[in-house]
């Protein structure tokens, strides 16, 4: 998020800072598809259709996803609440 600006749930689309409001936009997309996986990997995870070296692969390649996000954000100056837009009528996507 911008320095001085309000966390309202909004893409920044600041012409001057278009680059950010981008990364905020792709960074919220990415971050909800990561949400996704993980909840459809909780659902394989809790059904036993997966072998004990499945179950670790894949609750190392979510921590890897989840730690590259953190990374992310970071560089973009964003935080959590920044990736939560709103949608108006239908609510907060995160």
């Amino acid at each position: 998020m911008q320095p001085g600006s309000p966390t309202n749930g909004r893409i920044h689309w600041d012409p001057d800072n278009a680059k950010h409001g981008l990364a905020q936009l792709v960074l919220t997309v990415i971050e909800l598809l990561r949400q996704i996986v993980e909840r459809h990997a909780i659902r394989r995870v809790e059904g036993g259709t997966l072998t004990d070296e499945q179950i670790e692969n894949l609750g190392e390649a979510l921590m890897n996803l989840e730690e590259k996000m953190e990374e992310l954000k970071e560089i973009f100056n964003l935080d959590t609440e920044d990736l939560n837009i709103d949608l108006g009528p239908l609510g907060s996507l995160l």
